[in-house]
């Protein structure tokens, strides 16, 4: 691949042949592409970049780069509405080829990357070095179409300590060594989802950190076959989905999540962005584009999410008859609309969007005030595809294998009847709905929509701090002053 291209499928799943230390159910995986834990999921990742690369997508998925040739809209700056809408166009129809089932995708942490080298000037600020490393870490991950994943969060452990008063000081990653070649790095950080089929990993902390926990205050990225690096992967739903007919989600898209372990691991110093400031690591997601910008992301993949399902919704209703009845209609109707809702908030983030320097940023309290209703959405609207197909979802063939036995499949075509669909297309609808809704896949989904954005009291945290407070004082203050006690008290005397 020449720089400044973006790359091909074939071209990622190269790179992923890079000798990285992946363990699961007690081994280590040797080549993620082949292992069947991971190759379809793999393979999902190939038809993204293949799609991206493909000359008829080019002014959809890429965009000239300031130094030459073309890359990935993923890693856009835009400097207009305009331009923000337009990679947003990109974003979306990237996300329908999944649906929106993978949550850390390529764009997303590239959009995070992207929204700090907007916000270089704080890094400027902190130490001009860092910055540098910074600027240069986005041209090369975006030169070479790098597909990023990042960890961002301590490991629980005991909840009422912080890192440094955990009974073992390196539980989470922290350094431990420094010199003339960077920082040594040892201990844990959660949760790289996506990790096993993305080139590297940025790693940071996005919790609150205080005075005493400057070991932890750090912020780098390296490759996901450093040295040292261990990744630990949890259970595989794409190893116990064998069949796409039985669990089409699942078995193509569980982008996996892992806990990375850092063992003595060297982080080379043109790797490093912070090194041991509490306040910067706040500072490079808020005081920065950078949080904004990868959650507008996370709700642009969102929206194509919950338009899927609101396809599921509709077509279960086709599929039952029952898509005249007047209940089903209003259960519809409110699903359309809350769908509807979150398209309108995107629209609205980039419509109340300001200029951010050279750089068009998308509306911080809007995207907060999604955050915290999506939160509560998306359990709602799983809640009511259930209610809609009722047993349809659990009476099902075992597997894909009882339609190759002639008298099972007699029986399915005899039992699994539809006014709108043959036997087989609604047992084949029926399995994907389930997939999304009901299946551990789907229920690992449920929980990653509720807590990828942080707990709900962050998320609303975030929604107070950049909600417009003095305009709405302004409004109330001023129908106040409308009027006072004083002439209330001398109209009714004169009365």
């Amino acid at each position: 691949m020449s720089k400044s291209e973006p790359k091909s499928g074939k071209e990622h799943l190269a790179s992923l042949r890079d000798g990285r230390e992946i363990f699961i159910n007690g081994a280590r995986v040797n080549d993620v592409t082949t292992h069947d834990a991971f190759s379809n999921v793999a393979r999902s990742v190939e038809k993204m970049f293949d799609f991206a690369k493909a000359a008829e997508n080019a002014e959809l998925m890429t965009y000239a780069t300031p130094e030459g040739g073309r890359a990935n809209r993923i890693w856009e700056l835009p400097g207009s509405y305009q331009e923000l809408v337009k990679r947003r166009a990109g974003l979306e129809a990237w996300t329908g080829l999944h649906g929106g089932f993978l949550g850390r995708a390529p764009d997303h942490v590239a959009s995070c990357i992207a929204g700090m080298y907007m916000g270089r000037d704080v890094f400027e600020d902190y130490n001009p070095k860092f910055a540098r490393n910074l600027a240069d870490y986005y041209k090369y991950a975006r030169d070479n179409d790098l597909y990023l994943t990042y960890v961002i969060i301590n490991p629980q452990a005991d909840r009422s300590k912080n890192a440094a008063e955990q009974a073992d000081p390196f539980l989470t990653a922290g350094v431990v060594d420094r010199d003339a070649e960077g920082i040594t790095v040892r201990g844990a950080k959660m949760l790289a989802t996506g990790g096993v089929v993305a080139n590297e990993v940025f790693v940071t902390c996005i919790q609150p950190l205080k005075a005493g926990e400057e070991n932890y205050a750090l912020s780098f990225a390296i490759p996901m076959n450093a040295k040292g690096l261990k990744i630990l992967s949890r259970k595989s739903y794409e190893a116990a989905s064998p069949s796409v007919f039985d669990n089409p989600l699942a078995s193509r898209f569980d982008e996996n999540d892992a806990v990375l372990y850092f063992d003595d691991v060297k982080v080379p110093w043109d790797r490093v962005f912070i090194d041991g400031d509490v306040a910067m690591c706040a500072k490079q997601f808020h005081a920065t584009p950078a949080h904004v910008y990868q959650n507008y992301q996370a709700m642009i993949r969102l929206s194509v999410k919950l338009r899927f399902l609101v396809g599921i919704a509709k077509r279960t209703t086709d599929v039952n008859g029952i898509s005249q009845f007047p209940q089903v209609r209003e259960m519809l109707g409110q699903l359309a609309a809350e769908a509807g809702m979150v398209d309108a908030l995107v629209a609205a983030m980039e419509a109340k969007g300001k200029q951010v320097g050279a750089y068009f940023v998308p509306d911080a309290a809007t995207l907060y005030s999604a955050q915290v209703l999506t939160q509560q959405l998306y359990p709602k609207i799983l809640n009511t595809l259930r209610e809609l197909a009722g047993g349809g979802m659990i009476m099902l063939p075992s597997s894909v294998d009882d339609f190759g036995n002639p008298e099972l499949a007699r029986l399915i075509d005899k039992t699994q009847q539809s006014p709108a669909a043959s036997s087989r297309d609604r047992v084949k609808f029926y399995k994907l709905a389930w997939d999304a809704v009901g299946s551990e896949f789907g229920s690992r989904h449920h929980q990653y929509e509720m807590f990828y954005a942080g707990a709900t009291f962050v998320t609303k945290n975030h929604a107070f701090r950049t909600y417009d407070w003095s305009a709405a004082d302004g409004l109330l203050q001023n129908m106040l002053d409308s009027y006072s006690l004083e002439d209330s008290l001398k109209a009714a005397e004169a009365a």
